[in-house]
């Protein structure tokens, strides 16, 4: 602790709040003291120190927070201060109001217990003027000797507070505690930020999957829907001629389906990749699988035309003789020619309904065997497209998984990272703590037994300590009777009379 870098200068600040009448008390102290330079608070550089302070208010409203603050900053390195009412000969209440000053200033610091309090009327606008108290007190306060070591002691009182305060401050770390709590909040931040989006992921894994899934399901089933009716509807129209090409028309139809299915599945699983954003390329679409289709039972039927043949000329035959009988009942009224015509007409007919019956039976059995046929080819497509299906989302899932699990790995690495960052952040600062605190506990018993020391010089044995523990630094109304010696952080002994001056 160095020496003092104030410089005391021998005048008389008068200084308070807006509005009080500092500048018309300064003007009368001027014509009443001659002898003493009285300045105002713009007067001082930064530093300077006055020998005295008349701190003056108003007589029309008591002190508040705001002017003890301001009486703080100006007598802090002053022990001498005068507190004036100002403006009495407008405020008749004016000595309540400075007994209320009074016990206001002495609640707010023990030192100010006993300030003279005097009333005052600079520059009065009833009767006249009132500053023969202030004069006579001003000038009994200046005209001690001990006024410069009274001074002196209460500018190392200031310092040795400040010190104090600062080591307190350091100690508790307000700064410090916020930065602390920060990074707590944001390491707390990133760790959740980390198992929520790992959770996040996964959901959306599972959610985009199973939606592709459901959807590419039922499309498939859709098209083979479609495709079953299509084809049903074409069957029941089928000439006999373009029996053959059915065949190739159907497997092509079929072809074209597993192609369609397979290029949504690829479309839908790109959607998915680019809804989860993770950047991955599907596997390419190779041949689509093929669907097994025999050829339709059409040729191996030889008992079934045997019957038909067997029908069909029954059919015929009953036809040809129920006309023949109805020819023979008119028989007598015609010509012989026309008779045998007609019976020969009549066999004709009964063979050519024969044929058409044979033809039809033989048509329609076709178109059966046909639609049995293509309800087979739709069910083996069917088993297809859900394996397409199933082996392609299958196949998504896994790559998207491996590419979210290598993407969380890179965010685990990040934020290991960033919690290492903030954990040695927070190690530094517990340590910077720690020392503090133990400079604060080796330090203040020391300061406190300086300040201890010189408020029992200047009188004030009942001032509570200041920013230290109350088992380690006594009070000073623990201070012992005769003073003593106290040692500075530097291992200097400061005596309370004399050194600390």
């Amino acid at each position: 602790m160095g020496p003092l870098v104030i410089r005391r200068r021998d005048v008389v600040l008068v200084t308070g709040p807006w509005l009080a009448g500092v500048s018309s008390v300064v003007a009368a102290l001027r014509q009443r003291a001659p002898r003493h330079e009285f300045v105002e608070p713009s007067a001082l550089a930064p530093g300077d120190a006055p020998t005295a302070v008349v701190f003056v208010v108003s007589a029309a409203a008591p002190l508040t927070e705001s002017d003890c603050a301001l009486l703080d900053a100006a007598a802090e390195h002053t022990d001498v201060v005068i507190g004036v009412a100002s403006k009495v000969d407008v405020h008749r209440s004016w000595r309540e109001v400075l007994a209320t000053d009074r016990a206001t200033l002495a609640a707010h610091a023990p030192r100010y217990a006993d300030v003279p309090w005097v009333g005052a009327a600079a520059a009065p606008q009833l009767g006249p003027s009132r500053m023969d108290d202030l004069v006579a007190a001003l000038l009994s306060q200046l005209a001690d000797p001990d006024i410069a070591r009274r001074n002196r002691l209460r500018a190392w009182e200031s310092r040795l507070q400040t010190l104090a305060q600062r080591f307190r401050r350091d100690a508790e770390g307000t700064g410090r505690k916020a930065r602390v709590d920060a990074l707590r909040a944001e390491r707390s931040a990133a760790l959740r930020h980390r198992r929520q989006s790992r959770t996040d992921h996964a959901i959306a894994l599972r959610g985009q999957v199973q939606q592709a899934r459901v959807q590419l399901s039922y499309l498939a089933r859709n098209r083979c829907s479609s495709l079953r009716v299509e084809l049903q509807e074409d069957v029941a129209v089928l000439p006999r001629r373009k029996i053959a090409e059915f065949e190739n028309d159907t497997r092509s139809r079929v072809a074209r389906a597993l192609a369609e299915v397979s290029e949504a599945v690829h479309r839908r699983l790109a959607d998915v990749t680019h809804a989860l954003s993770v950047p991955v390329e599907l596997a390419p679409v190779d041949m689509p699988p093929t669907v097994a289709v025999s050829a339709p039972p059409l040729k191996s039927r030889r008992l079934e035309s045997r019957l038909m043949v067997v029908l069909g000329a029954g059919f015929g035959l009953g036809v040809a003789m129920t006309l023949s009988r109805l020819l023979a009942g008119l028989a007598p009224r015609l010509n012989p020619w026309l008779t045998g015509a007609g019976i020969v007409g009549c066999v004709a007919l009964g063979l050519v309904l024969t044929l058409w019956v044979v033809h039809t039976r033989a048509l329609l059995s076709d178109r059966a065997v046909l639609d049995r046929w293509t309800g087979d080819v739709i069910s083996a497509l069917r088993s297809v497209l859900d394996e397409l299906v199933s082996g392609r989302v299958l196949a998504a899932e896994s790559q998207l998984s491996t590419a979210l699990s290598a993407r969380d790995e890179a965010e685990h690495a990040r934020v290991a990272h960033q919690v290492s960052m903030i954990d040695a952040e927070l190690r530094e600062h517990t340590i910077a703590a720690a020392r503090a605190a133990a400079v604060r506990d080796r330090e203040l018993p020391a300061i406190q037994a300086a300040l201890d020391a010189v408020r029992k010089e200047l009188g004030e044995p009942g001032i509570p300590t200041v920013g230290t523990r109350s088992q380690g630094v006594g009070t000073a109304a623990s201070a012992p009777a005769a003073p003593k010696a106290a040692t500075t952080g530097n291992g200097k002994d400061i005596d309370p009379s004399e050194s600390v001056l």
